[in-house]
C-alpha cells in the first residue's frame, strides 16, 4: 500500500514537471516566432532597399541571395529568444520550487 502511494506521489510529480515543461516551451515558441517576425521585416527593409539602390548590391544579389539573407537572420533570432527564453523560464521555476 505504501508503495502505490509513493508512486502515485512520484507520479504526480512526474505529471507537474512535464506539464511546466510544455509550458516552457510553449512560451520559448511564442517568443521566438515574435522574433522571427521582429527579424524578418528589420532586414526585409534594409535588404530590398540597398538591391533597389546600390548598384554593387543590384549586381549581386539576386533573389535567392536576398531570401537567404532575410531567412537567416530570422532563424537566427528565433532560436536564440526561444532558447533564453525556455532557459530562462525553467531557471525562473526551478527557483521558485526551491526549498528556503
Amino acid at each position: 500500500m505504501a508503495k502505490n502511494v509513493a508512486q502515485s506521489a512520484t507520479l504526480a510529480s512526474l505529471d507537474q514537471k512535464l506539464a511546466m515543461a510544455k509550458r516552457c516551451s510553449h512560451e520559448g515558441v511564442v517568443a521566438g516566432a515574435k522574433a522571427a517576425v521582429v527579424a524578418t521585416i528589420a532586414t526585409a527593409i534594409p535588404t530590398l532597399a540597398s538591391v533597389r539602390m546600390l548598384p554593387w548590391a543590384r549586381a549581386n544579389l539576386n533573389h535567392t541571395a536576398q531570401a537567404l539573407i532575410i531567412s537567416t537572420a530570422a532563424g537566427a533570432a528565433y532560436f536564440i529568444v526561444a532558447d533564453k527564453t525556455v532557459l530562462a523560464t525553467a531557471r525562473k521555476n526551478s527557483f521558485k520550487q526551491a526549498p528556503n
